[in-house]
């Protein structure tokens, strides 16, 4: 009969944020032939794009980090390594005492190169032997896996383990029973993986990917380990920071029973213990602080816990013992002096800016090459001035969530989506009984796998219509479970009256739902701005929400998309806003950062300046109509070849005020309308001294506009805008400037919806040193 599968009730946390602290222990020597048998032969892939990690990848020691940083053991054993592989078939026998041919380097999935197959399929066999250390011997020993996406079958020496289905939770099986007294022991593992075939969770992806959605992730790609453990140990940590108390709320469950057995833990801070308790297991234990030091972006203290289990019949020994850490913060939704709900961390109003994070690699897929691959991402997150981070509908390995608790960073976890899906304003899908009860089940396991992590403030149900149903009891039912932190019922499209925020997604943007008086007002995703780099891209064709010219002008459109963030949340009551994204992601080119990470697309001073509220001085120089109109003249008939040049007569030409367009567009302020396919404009404007600052355009184009300077091209842009923005002037352009007079020409032109174009030029100066 197969063995109980262990689900971790919850978890502890990662480790301590201060320089002076050890890391969790590392990997000790792994007695396991099998982890490097072939390592030599071993090769990644080749896929379209790697990273500056793929060639640090040893097969020999490969993620040899402690995997569970929230709960640290000083003995395991790590089985990542190279495993026999092979594709399977349905109904097909395990290969129990039998070799298979291929070679797969775990803990990476089937379908990425590190793995060294990059092949996809659905059902594949991993087989692999290890050797126990004579140490372990007496003692209970568990094997644990990460994450196995999507559902696994395990067997140790031909005896059936269990079978666990959800792709994102770490799941353990005791295998003390089913070990060989001595000798290689044998583990087989079977998986299953339906991606889009499927409605269980999957994320962003599958099985054909194209635009928004990405490659599959089939099989093995978390840590997979074995720990020692006492037949009485610790299963379990509960901890629940009580700022208003100035107390650590901990529950300790344990394995193997708990009656007769009471825990001990002690809470540190800078190696002094400043809290000491005591409670029964499966009982709370109030550990108050005598010194309270709270958690936060810009402070991310993390205390240092040490929690221990002992007979209460034979109070001096230790049965078991595990470290961990947690930290002190609060996190709620109140009005502020006009009545408007505002985000407060610990008590005070904060403005959360962050950056949406799918967390793929070209190279691991769902899995980062390395630790240092893996935090890099968290570390440039924080130096481009972001506080926040949105988990996109993936659920990240415990040591992504330690490094965002060690390194200062809010997380909003989204849950990851699965099933069918509907459009905004088209309420919620019916789901299958067997569809909703396996939601629930990852769901539940999904806040009981994270529920410790400091880090986390926010949990998303539901990310726009993807498998939306029954929003609001599944809203009310995660906020019952953890009150402690805020609820979405859903980032985007259909928002239903529940839970703490009002969340929209508004592309380029930005923009603010309909408040209700209750709920914070969040911008859950906006902006997109797109920019490939030549050889650092997956494919040739990659796309954004609106195109960008170089990094100058990426740069500006960000700036300027932040600048109307904070207007929005000084004037509007906007709480958060989550920019798009991170990194480019295969086809999708609007990151911050390539692909392969090798290039930070933007100017990180102006940018991170801009996250933080402050902006670069402008001043116009050549007056747009948006405050006062000014004189343009115009046709709407195509002109002859040279009518952008200082010398065309433009007599014959009609004269209105700008701007230029249809009543309705947005952001447009018209004066003089334009409905026709094209328009032609012409103005002259005076120079009597060239400023000392730097010009830039100044421009509100719906669609596609090119403007010119004395007859240069300074300038061309694709798409819409729905505000005013800053385009940089090309050099010749700036060349052509003259004392005296100087012709600005635009050509602007529609293919459908709203219209609008209007023009001019700003003195610009970047933001002073705080």
């Amino acid at each position: 009969m197969p063995s109980r599968v262990i689900w971790p009730l919850a978890a502890a946390i990662p480790w301590t944020c201060l320089a002076a602290r050890a890391e969790p222990p590392q990997q000790p020597t792994t007695p396991a032939a099998a982890t490097s048998q072939g390592a030599a032969e071993w090769k990644p892939a080749a896929a379209p794009l790697a990273t500056r990690w793929t060639a640090q990848v040893d097969p020999s020691c490969v993620w040899p980090e402690y995997p569970r940083p929230q709960m640290v053991r000083q003995e395991w054993l790590n089985l990542n390594g190279l495993w026999e592989f092979a594709l399977a078939q349905a109904e097909q026998a395990p290969p129990l005492g039998r070799a298979l041919r291929q070679r797969i380097l775990v803990p990476f999935c089937v379908e990425s190169a590190l793995s060294g197959i990059m092949q996809r399929a659905q059902r594949v066999w991993y087989r692999r032997t290890f050797d126990l250390p004579e140490s372990w011997r007496g003692r209970r020993v568990l094997l644990h896996f990460g994450a196995v996406d999507w559902e696994a079958r395990v067997w140790l020496n031909g005896q059936e383990l269990g079978i666990h289905r959800g792709g994102y939770d770490a799941f353990s099986f005791d295998i003390t029973p089913h070990l060989r007294p001595s000798g290689p022991q044998e583990l087989v593992v079977g998986v299953y993986d339906p991606t889009s075939d499927g409605t269980q969770p999957r994320g962003k992806q599958v099985n054909e990917p194209q635009g928004i959605y990405y490659t599959p992730t089939t099989g093995i790609w978390q840590t997979v380990w074995l720990e020692p453990v006492p037949e009485v140990s610790i299963e379990s940590l509960r901890l629940v920071p009580d700022v208003e108390g100035s107390c650590l709320r901990l529950v300790v469950q344990c394995r193997g029973g708990g009656s007769g057995y009471v825990v001990r833990a002690a809470a540190l801070m800078d190696g002094e213990t400043v809290a000491r308790a005591e409670a029964p297991v499966g009982e709370e234990c109030r550990l108050v602080l005598k010194r309270l030091r709270l958690w936060s972006p810009d402070d991310p203290f993390l205390y240092d816990l040490r929690v221990s289990v002992h007979p209460r019949a034979k109070p001096t020994e230790t049965r078991d013992e595990v470290q961990s850490y947690f930290g002190m913060r609060s996190i709620g939704v109140r009005p502020d002096e006009h009545g408007t709900p505002r985000i407060e961390l610990n008590g005070r109003p904060v403005f959360l800016v962050g950056l949406l994070d799918q967390g793929f690699w070209p190279d691991g897929l769902y899995t980062a090459p390395t630790e240092e691959a893996l935090r890099y991402d968290i570390e440039v997150t924080k130096q481009l001035g972001f506080n926040l981070i949105r988990k996109h509908v993936k659920v990240e390995p415990a040591r992504w969530y330690y490094w965002c608790d060690r390194l200062g960073v809010v997380v909003w976890q989204d849950m990851p989506s699965g099933d069918a899906s509907v459009g905004p304003g088209q309420g919620e899908i019916t789901r299958s009984e067997q569809s909703a009860r396996q939601f629930e089940l990852e769901l539940e396991r999904m806040l009981r796998g994270l529920q410790n992590h400091p880090c986390i403030t926010q949990w998303v149900v539901f990310n726009e219509g993807w498998g939306q149903y029954d929003t609001q009891r599944l809203t009310q039912w995660v906020k019952q479970f953890d009150p402690t932190r805020l609820v979405t019922c859903a980032s985007g499209w259909n928002d239903l009256p529940v839970g703490d925020v009002i969340d929209v997604h508004v592309y380029p943007g930005p923009g603010v739902g309909q408040p209700d008086g209750k709920r914070a007002l969040v911008l859950g995703e906006f902006g997109g701005l797109g920019l490939g780099i030549d050889g650092h891209t997956w494919t040739d064709k990659t796309w954004g929400y609106r195109g960008t010219a170089d990094r100058k002008e990426l740069t500006l459109a960000y700036v300027s998309l932040l600048r109307a963030c904070w207007a929005l949340h000084q004037e509007a009551g906007l709480c958060a806003a989550v920019y798009t994204q991170t990194t480019d992601v295969e086809t999708e080119a609007n990151g911050l950062l390539t692909y392969d990470r090798e290039i930070i697309k933007v100017d990180m001073a102006l940018v991170a300046a801009a996250n933080r509220g402050r902006f670069p001085a402008i001043t116009e120089w050549v007056a747009t109509s948006r405050q006062q109109p000014q004189t343009w003249r115009y046709t709407f008939h195509a002109p002859p070849e040279g009518w952008e040049a200082p010398q065309f007569d433009d007599t014959g030409w009609q004269q209105g005020a700008g701007g230029f367009g249809t009543q309705g567009t947005p952001g447009a302020i018209v004066r003089t309308e334009w409905n026709s396919q094209e328009i032609w404009l012409r103005r002259e404007f005076e120079v009597d001294e060239l400023p000392a600052e730097e010009l830039l355009l100044s421009l509100h184009h719906d669609e596609d506009v090119e403007v010119y300077l004395n007859g240069v091209l300074a300038a061309a842009a694709r798409g819409y805008t729905t505000r005013y923005v800053e385009l940089p002037l090309r050099a010749e352009a700036l060349a052509a400037l003259r004392r005296g007079r100087n012709v600005l020409a635009v050509h602007c032109r529609q293919t459908g919806g709203g219209q609008y174009i209007d023009v001019g030029l700003v003195r610009y100066s970047p933001p002073q040193a705080p």
